[in-house]
């Protein structure tokens, strides 16, 4: 348990540590013990990622000691009441139940499910105050205790993932089961469907029926992929047994069953899959499954970085690259980055969409560095069911052979038949990638708009957390919207189309200037897209790839680090 002077100061904090600590006992509560009666449907999820609790963290204290001690020489460099923006300190409980309370009063009774991304402990940023197994393990269970109390119990699915900060040490998971497998499958065994305990206890990975037959979300432990943990050794193809080996092949039986059964997917995690965040081998892997799957997997949604953005995954990945590839200049920021890779894709006329994923990593709660945030996400619950039957399916099947030079491996292609010879390639995953057919369809809800599909997504944050004090709490405000503001309200000219209409964003939950469907543009909706398929995804990263689109460029840069700079 907790040393004494970790007690006294939680004490100290007075009841504010109790609305986060008190949470209900946990029961042995399991998904199917829900009501079995049909949902009515909402049309929106939330996506919620990295709180990052901190139990020491006090008002008026300098940020050099991660907002926990001594008095700062200048005001500039003192912790605010709700939280510090733009700083290494973590989130005050103030925050944290502020934002959980907003979302149960505001929210609650808007959505269909949570996804929720990790990171629900403080950052060991504080070598006076190391963090402990115990600690973390009971900020997890107490943010989890309010997440049942607010949605569970509502009978609102919960979707959680094990972030890089949920571990001790932090990014360390050795293959399961093990002592944290163990704990988490008992702090969130109300989330984890039965059938998948023992699954979880493996290896920290599950999934869950959001609605039953038709959508699912796979959790998926990223701690595996993740090249900063050092306890396993990267999805190597000699090594089947590897953790993340192992959670590959099932999460390809997962989508082979998923799809067997006509349903739609999304994958979830904490650290979003990228060459600069996975083990070389293990992102091979992922691509090769996220593209073979492409017409069961509806997204990909990840958290981790803090910061707001989305990237591709491309079948240009799956090539083996000779000789010098182009890398960005040590100095590039990720905002350069992603305009590099933007700028690389190919025309509209070129473009091969059955070659693209879509990851999308969503901003913290935490103001570390940034503004706190979450999105709600809204998909198409339309009563025509647009899901491709099985019949129809073998005749979109098609085997890709990837042939694009764009995207994130530059360089001089190599023949695979010569190099899969070589001692470098021969045991590597880009030589034994699976010869089965790629599942992707012009039709899919992942590229057309139809039933499951995602439509768009709203952000909001806190602009006033700098201000906010006992007397002025802080306020969640829109940050921007990704539609077109026609999508917004019922199209004009059908009645029943105006009675079928489902309501991406509720009309209460819109500034007052976009509640009426007067306005025809405005700062809040500069993406303007019809749907998140990705198609409509390519077509933005082509706009932010041109630069005659600067202020585009511009407002994709704020949205990014929320009016900060890159860090």
């Amino acid at each position: 348990m907790f040393a004494l002077h970790q007690l006294l100061l939680w004490l100290a904090v007075g009841l504010e540590v109790t609305n986060v600590f008190g949470s209900p006992a946990q029961l042995p509560l399991q998904m199917q013990q829900l009501s079995t009666k049909p949902r009515r449907l909402h049309g929106r999820f939330l996506h919620i990622t990295d709180m990052h609790p901190d139990p020491y963290y006090a008002a008026h204290r300098s940020q050099s000691t991660a907002c926990h001690r001594k008095k700062p020489k200048k005001k500039k460099d003192g912790s605010g009441y709700y939280g510090t923006p733009y700083s290494e300190c973590d989130s005050p409980f103030r925050l944290t139940n502020f934002t959980l309370d907003y979302l149960e009063t505001n929210w609650a009774n808007e959505i269909d499910f949570v996804i929720w991304t990790g990171d629900n402990a403080r950052h060991d940023n504080d070598r006076k105050l190391p963090r402990t197994p115990a600690e973390i393990y009971d900020l997890n269970r107490s943010v989890a205790g309010k997440m049942k109390k607010i949605f569970t119990k509502r009978g609102i699915p919960v979707i959680p993932s094990l972030g890089n900060n949920d571990v001790w040490p932090h990014n360390i998971l050795e293959p399961g089961p093990n002592s944290i497998t163990n704990e988490f499958s008992s702090i969130w065994s109300t989330f984890i469907p039965f059938p998948y305990l023992q699954v979880f206890q493996r290896g920290a990975y599950y999934s869950v029926e959001v609605v039953p037959d038709e959508l699912a979300v796979i959790s998926l432990n990223s701690m595996y992929f993740y090249d900063s943990n050092k306890a396993v050794s990267g999805c190597p193809y000699v090594d089947r047994e590897d953790p993340g080996n192992l959670q590959f092949d099932w999460l390809e039986v997962q989508l082979k069953m998923y799809r067997q059964r006509n349903m739609q997917v999304w994958l979830t995690g904490h650290v979003p899959p990228s060459p600069g965040n996975y083990f070389p081998e293990c992102y091979v892997r992922y691509v090769e499954l996220s593209l073979r799957f492409q017409d069961t997997i509806l997204g990909h949604l990840y958290g981790h970085m803090n910061v707001d953005h989305f990237f591709f995954i491309e079948a240009s990945d799956l090539q083996i690259v000779t000789g010098d590839e182009e890398k960005p200049a040590s100095h590039t920021g990720l905002f350069e980055t992603l305009l590099q890779d933007f700028e690389a894709l190919p025309g509209s006329k070129k473009a091969d969409l059955d070659e693209y994923g879509v990851i999308n990593v969503a901003p913290a709660v935490v103001p570390n560095p940034y503004l706190p945030s979450f999105r709600i996400f809204s998909y198409n619950v339309s009563a025509t069911d647009g899901r491709v039957t099985a019949d129809a399916k073998k005749k979109k099947d098609k085997k890709k052979k990837p042939k694009r030079k764009h995207g994130h491996r530059r360089g001089k292609r190599g023949d695979k038949s010569t190099h899969c010879k070589l001692d470098e390639y021969r045991n590597s995953w880009l030589c034994h990638l699976s010869n089965e057919a790629w599942n992707s369809d012009a039709n899919a809800p992942s590229r057309a708009n139809q039933r499951w599909t995602p439509l768009g997504f709203a952000q909001y944050n806190v602009p006033n957390l700098d201000d906010a004090d006992k007397t002025h709490p802080p306020r969640f405000e829109l940050e921007y919207l990704t539609y077109a503001l026609n999508r917004l309200h019922p199209p004009t000219t059908s009645a029943e189309s105006k009675t079928d209409f489902v309501y991406p964003i509720p009309l209460k939950q819109l500034p007052e200037g976009l509640r009426d469907g007067s306005v025809n543009k405005s700062k809040l909706a500069p993406y303007g897209l019809d749907d998140l398929t990705i198609g409509s995804w390519v077509k933005l990263g082509r706009r932010l790839g041109d630069e005659k689109h600067a202020k585009l460029r511009k407002r994709f840069r704020r949205f990014m680090f929320a009016g900060g700079k890159e860090e």
